[in-house]
């Protein structure tokens, strides 16, 4: 996935020789994808002997399959301390960003392009020809990729979004204000992106099977030609080489061409290293609450009432319904027994004895096995994901494994037990922000000491513009079509971050990716976030939430370039022969060039030793002021008993804007079997310069 070659000969036609000396005369049929718009690669159906001799072709940097990533799945803004009237920069309506998801429903409210002029003369992309969508001075731009070819039923072969998915991202990060939304009366409010005004390019790379490696490199390949200003990604898959996972490669040549990539952390927490997307060059963003939540209450037949948790926008009707455990309804001609129909698996229950009941059962589900039973509610129990409330195709309420145990004693204290499911309910989250449980948390598994994620936004309980294509839940059943739809996910969180770094865009048009990522991640409010909560700390929230506000204007700077990342690459162990296919350039690595990560240009700072070792590591900085011309900074740092920071200078004083200067920080931890969490602020009575300072035990 190098650069495109220099001179005029056609990619596409190196592309198709190079398959002919592994495929013979069927190379053009073989050839799938030709990225040649602003990187080297191609998509080709290739057998195990094929791709083995292509790997071993001269120039080939790595061949690796085309597997499929998964998308990680209003009040927000305000409760990052961004409110609707927060200072706007007079070009926001030129920024465009770039959104790789399941397309989008062009006809929300949230992407009319009422008062809005032409696209911005940069922009050149194109909208895909299709009989069911057309674009606008919104949605400047649309494109569609299914490199498998056959469109599954009920998927549009179009920029139509039939997912909901991408329709929500895209109006989270960009989308226009819309009073008055809600979902069915759920969560009602003012609907809004972070830059309204902007411009939204969408890229459809995700389908009801999943998004295409090979999609998603074309689609990274078009938007940088088109001339976007920030790529908003909410998909991933597992962490890999950093050039064999495509999210990465893309990022690499995004950031090469001036535009930073935002992506999800996943949805795999809160195991230790379940982060997906971690490459250094690209934002990571991890999913925290807000200071709403959804309870759902059930009132049983004797009066009693348990606050459980959903989004249940059903109403209950006149007459209190039945109530049956799902252990004592078990589908014996399927061949289930109560200890198995307890947990309600999709055909373990009777629907004879089920219908017209609402049904125990003790685990969460998507609630499709209790309406294929014909029951008309579920109440679930356990403690696993108390922190956030999903939607169900019928009505349901999650309560915890001890309530749960209560309801299991009426049930059998009675012969006619009933139950009822009310309507959900909005109150106030006293504990949040915090790091919801599903959100994947670092330690970064490519790259150790390379602190991930690199922060957190709210990605629970988002209410924001939906397909209606399909229905709240696209569960079979489910008939609620709706204009907005409230979900979570770090798919919820990512177009927060990149309608933040739209926002700083705005500002700072010449600003390099990393200089908007460390905007934005040395203005993180850390102070907020729980570590009650979140034991693991930095590893959950990164460098803090997310102060979009702030960052337009963060003092100094941490900039970085692709001479940084390949030194840093170079270091990882790259030679220099990848290195040269991968940057187009002289690149070389060498005793003089070689990069550690501890040197990487990074806000912020990790280092790892064993439990119970003593470990020092150097660490080289450079700022950029980007502040006040004349200024004096002073560095304060604060660090946990074991772990000591030393900063060489301790005080920098610039004489202009644009000026450079380093700074050499000692770290010195003795580690115990916790993460240890300190601080550098550099401050010069105006800016807070913040990065966090983390030493983990590794294992």
């Amino acid at each position: 996935m190098g650069d495109r070659p220099k001179s005029d000969i056609s990619v596409s036609a190196l592309h198709i020789t190079r398959l002919q000396n592994v495929v013979g005369s069927g190379a053009s049929d073989s050839l799938l994808y030709s990225y040649h718009r602003s990187f080297n690669g191609f998509v080709a159906k290739l057998t195990k002997e094929e791709k083995e001799k292509m790997a071993g072709l001269d120039g080939v940097v790595s061949v690796f399959p085309s597997q499929k990533k998964k998308l990680h799945t209003t009040r927000s803004w305000d409760f990052m301390g961004f409110p609707k009237n927060v200072t706007r920069a007079t070009s926001e309506s030129d920024i465009i960003v770039a959104m790789l998801d399941t397309g989008i429903w062009p006809e929300s409210e949230s992407f009319n392009d009422e008062g809005y002029g032409p696209p911005p003369s940069k922009w050149k992309g194109t909208c895909q020809a299709s009989s069911n969508f057309t674009c606008n001075n919104k949605i400047i731009g649309a494109r569609y990729y299914h490199s498998e070819g056959k469109v599954e039923p009920g998927d549009f072969a179009s920029p139509r979004d039939s997912e909901g998915h991408g329709t929500h991202t895209a109006s989270t990060a960009a989308g226009r204000l819309v009073s008055e939304a809600s979902q069915l009366g759920l969560a009602t409010g003012t609907a809004r992106g972070g830059v309204p005004s902007a411009r939204i390019a969408v890229y459809k790379i995700c389908w009801s099977d999943g998004c295409s490696d090979a999609d998603i490199l074309a689609a990274f390949d078009d938007a940088i030609a088109d001339g976007v200003d920030i790529i908003s990604l909410s998909v991933g898959g597992w962490p890999m080489d950093y050039f064999e996972d495509s999210i990465a490669i893309g990022a690499f040549h995004s950031m090469k061409n001036g535009i930073l990539t935002s992506n999800s952390a996943g949805n795999s927490g809160p195991d230790p290293e379940s982060i997906s997307n971690c490459s250094p060059w690209s934002l990571s963003v991890a999913a925290s609450t807000m200071d709403r939540k959804f309870v759902t209450p059930v009132m049983l037949g004797n009066g009693a009432i348990y606050e459980g948790i959903s989004i249940n926008t059903f109403e209950p009707g006149n007459i209190m319904p039945p109530f049956i455990y799902g252990g004592d309804a078990p589908n014996k001609t399927a061949g289930y027994n109560g200890s198995e129909s307890r947990y309600c698996p999709l055909d373990s229950l009777n629907s004879t004895v089920v219908e017209g009941k609402v049904v125990l059962c003790d685990q969460i589900s998507g609630g499709e096995e209790a309406r294929a039973s014909h029951a008309v509610g579920s109440i679930m129990n356990g403690d696993d994901y108390s922190d956030v409330a999903f939607s169900f195709p019928l009505p349901v309420s999650y309560l915890s494994s001890s309530d749960g145990a209560d309801l299991l004693k009426y049930l059998n204290s009675t012969s006619e037990p009933t139950a009822t499911i009310m309507k959900s309910i909005e109150i106030k989250d006293e504990t949040a922000p915090f790091v919801v449980s599903f959100s994947s948390r670092g330690p970064n598994p490519i790259t150790s000491d390379l602190l991930k994620p690199d922060l957190t936004a709210p990605g629970v309980h988002i209410l924001a513009a939906w397909s209606e294509a399909t229905t709240v839940t696209g569960s079979p059943g489910d008939t609620r079509v709706v204009k907005y739809n409230i979900i979570s996910g770090t798919s919820m969180s990512c177009p927060h971050a990149s309608g933040a770094a739209a926002y700083v865009k705005a500002f700072n048009p010449s600003w390099s990716p990393a200089a908007i990522k460390s905007a934005l991640m040395t203005t993180g409010n850390a102070s907020s976030m729980s570590s009650s909560i979140n034991n693991d700390a930095e590893f959950a929230y990164g460098s803090g939430h997310i102060n979009p506000a702030k960052a337009i204007d963060p003092g100094l700077v941490y900039d970085a370039g692709e001479i940084d990342y390949v030194r840093f690459l170079c270091g990882q162990g790259y030679n220099a022969t990848q290195l040269l296919l991968i940057t187009g350039d002289n690149s070389t690595c060498s005793a003089e060039t070689n990069g550690t990560v501890w040197d990487l240009n990074y806000p912020s700072f990790a280092l790892s030793a064993k439990s119970g070792k003593t470990i020092t590591r150097v660490f080289h900085r450079t700022v950029t002021n980007v502040g006040s011309a004349t200024s004096t900074y002073k560095s304060i740092t604060n660090a946990p008993s074991g772990l000591n920071i030393q900063i060489e200078p301790d005080v920098l004083s610039f004489q202009s804007l644009g000026q450079q200067l380093s700074f050499c920080v000692t770290v010195e931890a003795t580690l115990g079997k916790t993460v240890l969490s300190g601080s550098l602020v550099w401050e010069d009575g105006v800016h807070q310069v913040r990065s966090p300072v983390v030493a983990n035990p590794s294992h």
